[in-house]
């Protein structure tokens, strides 16, 4: 390697570590080590060599060590003790000696390693800085063209770098065609040798709660406060929503003017049903919220815990009529009275479970159990043995 060679090199590396932030010393030590292995393989040598590159001037020199000992098994690694007094009487065995040994055509292959180790970092580099900047996007929202379809995973084009939409995380109702813009939510960023993997989701409830962070000042603003999420991904969706201040709204400031700050979210999900209903820390007016556009005709008998632990009596709701005719099933002064079948639950199902998991409890529409399985502070195993006990109780006030 010239020496004009040896100095473009040391300015691309202080240019490397100024705009990319590369240390020059780690890039040197790469390159060292990549001439290492160049030289054993070009010359098939099996000597002990090191390399080294001066950080001034860039000149290359290739030192063969040979440790010295009292009686040589391997020439190419050892010398005798006589011999290496004969250079320096101070030599003792165990100590090492190093001889420069660089080959004269050596700067050719050293310029072409040296390019290759640079190149090769500069992608690990722009690879960690992706990671980077997509691990702090855990949970955030993204936007993303649909780029192709691979063993029913959709690919999407983020800019920088491509992330995958795995089939459990889409929306069986949507259909992806290539070029197609999409918000997506970011589940998880891994680190690969190929740069970072990007994880999406159209179903998760944290996609709903951002875009309506994005469309409503009031949420990002924290005057509206999100305090539950259920979605039934490309079905219904229901939040529940409470307002700081008392002067606000927390429905009407979700809904907007002729409902456009909602219109804008559920175009965004594809057409999904969106119900916003206000937050109450009374859990059976929580329950009639809900409940809606049911309505409530009475209390029931039972009781439920809530998730502060008091109990709060269960209200029942009005449903459907039957040929015309109206179906009452109540025991004591709860009454399931079911007007519009496509209200509780609605035509495609979706209106119960999705209902159920804001409330966070079990309820049959159908009025065939008046109520059930307690809420989500109770242990898994304590929630299917009471939600048992309430139903056989229920049943059983019924009979009589």
């Amino acid at each position: 390697m010239s020496q004009n060679d040896g100095l473009e090199i040391i300015r691309a590396l202080d240019e490397l570590q100024k705009e990319r932030g590369i240390a020059k010393e780690v890039l040197l030590d790469a390159i060292e080590a990549a001439l290492v292995s160049a030289f054993k393989r070009h010359y098939g040598s099996s000597q002990n060599v090191r390399v080294i590159i001066d950080p001034g001037t860039g000149k290359v020199l290739v030192l063969a060590r040979k440790v010295v000992v009292e009686e040589i098994e391997d020439p190419k690694t050892q010398v005798s003790l006589e011999d290496a007094r004969v250079i320096d009487p101070a030599y003792n065995p165990g100590d090492v000696i190093e001889n420069e040994v660089t080959p004269r055509e050596f700067g050719r292959i050293a310029a072409q390693t040296a390019k290759q180790v640079v190149v090769q970092r500069i992608r690990e580099a722009e690879r960690g800085v992706l990671y980077e900047q997509f691990s702090n996007r855990e949970g955030d929202v993204v936007t993303g063209t649909v780029s192709r379809v691979e063993a029913r995973n959709v690919i999407l084009d983020l800019g920088k770098t491509e992330a995958s939409l795995p089939q459990q995380e889409q929306v069986p109702t949507e259909r992806y065609e290539p070029g197609t813009r999409l918000k997506c939510y970011v589940v998880e960023v891994r680190k690969t040798n190929r740069g970072p993997m990007v994880v999406l989701s159209r179903t998760h409830p944290g996609l709903l709660k951002r875009l309506l962070e994005l469309e409503i000042p009031e949420i990002s603003e924290g005057v509206v406060e999100i305090r539950g999420i259920a979605r039934e991904a490309g079905a219904r969706s229901k939040v529940a929503v409470l307002a700081r201040d008392p002067n606000v709204d927390p429905v009407g400031a979700c809904v907007g003017p002729r409902g456009a700050r909602i219109q804008a979210v559920v175009s965004e999900l594809a057409g999904e049903k969106i119900d916003v209903i206000p937050w109450s820390e009374d859990y059976s007016t929580f329950i009639a919220n809900a409940l809606s556009p049911a309505k409530v005709v009475g209390e029931a008998g039972l009781h439920l815990q809530g998730r502060n632990g008091d109990r709060s009596r269960l209200p029942a709701v009005a449903g459907d009529r039957e040929g015309g005719a109206e179906r009452a099933i109540g025991c004591e002064d709860h009454r399931l009275e079911d007007r519009h079948q496509e209200r509780s639950p609605s035509r495609a199902g979706r209106n119960t479970p999705v209902r159920n998991r804001l409330l966070e409890v079990h309820w049959d529409a159908e009025g065939q159990e008046d109520a059930a399985a307690h809420l989500c502070g109770l242990r898994e195993g304590d929630r299917q043995a009471q939600s048992r006990s309430h139903s056989a109780h229920s049943r059983r006030r019924c009979d009589r």
